[in-house]
């Protein structure tokens, strides 16, 4: 049976594909460092999930320690490295750049190493919308990209010119996914659609950080986490974007949570974040000619089952700091 190696799998979107991969019957090495940069209850949860299963093992790992990456993974025969482990959020990065260089930059380039050193023949790398800043919606894979508004997107546009290197010089097979707006249920507590519904849900003022007319490519766990898998196949080296393909204002994203949590929402609208993005929107035809990938989550739908999983989970939910 194939064994993959899934980094940063604590993670939202990387303990969804771990589980995937895992009720196909893959064995899985995930490995974490749990690092807490939002509240580290809901990292637990999720690995609590994933350690049910007999083929999940799981390693405390830190992408930036080479030493300890290569002497726990170096043994490990592995179809691929699904890499997801990332210093995340664009605001934060603004004031601690360097940390997100080492741990997103060079973590990649230490995973890279590790994937030609073992012999392992494929490599997925999580990417960002973010990297679209200044291009005309909607965007596409070959666009620019080189106006980059936060050390957060400009190390991850770094890494996707790495993994190129590598398939360039060692034929190191690479898929790069270029997620948007990733949501859904055990989201990351730092980002909008979380915090939205726990405010919602609590009666609490929902904070907007500018105006409700900008504009998200909203994507559902579900599709994103597929796309993960399907991405493993040969495809040399292919920069892939995940979105719903379509582009929802903040207004609308709060009016579906209105009405999903049964809740009037009373909404402070604060300063626009620099570094923030005003519109995202993915065009994804070559998800769909490449992968045979297209999103089948509407935002409704997808919300319905965000707020589902917040009214069945409250008891964490509630205890979190958001």
């Amino acid at each position: 049976m194939k064994t993959f190696i899934v980094s940063g799998c604590a993670g939202f979107i990387g303990a969804r594909v771990c589980e995937l991969l895992l009720k196909e019957g893959y064995t899985v090495i995930g490995f974490d460092n749990l690092e807490p940069y939002y509240d580290i209850r809901l990292k637990q949860y999720r690995l609590e999930k994933l350690q049910r299963f007999k083929n999940f093992s799981f390693l405390m790992l830190d992408l930036t320690d080479r030493q300890n990456l290569f002497k726990e993974l170096s043994r490990v025969k592995a179809e691929a490295i699904i890499h997801l482990a990332a210093a995340p959020g664009v605001r934060h990065s603004i004031e601690n750049p360097g940390y997100y260089l080492s741990v997103n930059t060079f973590g990649t380039l230490n995973l890279l190493e590790l994937a030609i050193s073992c012999d392992i023949g494929k490599f997925v790398f999580a990417s960002t919308s973010s990297v679209y800043a200044g291009e005309n919606p909607p965007f596409l894979e070959s666009s620019r990209c080189d106006r980059p508004l936060s050390p957060y997107a400009s190390s991850k546009r770094s890494s996707e010119l790495i993994c190129y290197n590598f398939h360039y010089l060692h034929k190191l097979d690479i898929s790069i996914l270029r997620l948007f707006t990733v949501y859904g249920p055990a989201g990351r507590p730092d980002m909008g659609v979380f915090r939205f519904i726990k405010w919602a849900i609590e009666e609490s003022p929902i904070r907007i950080f500018g105006s409700l007319e900008q504009r998200r490519d909203f994507t559902y766990i579900d599709d994103v986490a597929r796309a993960f898998l399907m991405a493993l196949k040969p495809l040399g080296f292919e920069i892939i974007n995940i979105g719903n393909a379509k582009s929802h204002s903040l207004g609308e994203l709060l009016e579906i949570i209105s009405k999903k949590t049964g809740k009037r929402l009373k909404i402070e609208i604060e300063d626009f974040k620099k570094g923030d993005m005003n519109l995202t929107h993915a065009n994804v035809e070559l998800a769909k000619k490449t992968l045979g990938w297209e999103p089948q989550t509407s935002l409704e739908d997808g919300i319905e089952k965000t707020v589902l999983w917040f009214r069945e989970n409250w008891d964490l939910i509630e205890k979190l700091n958001v």
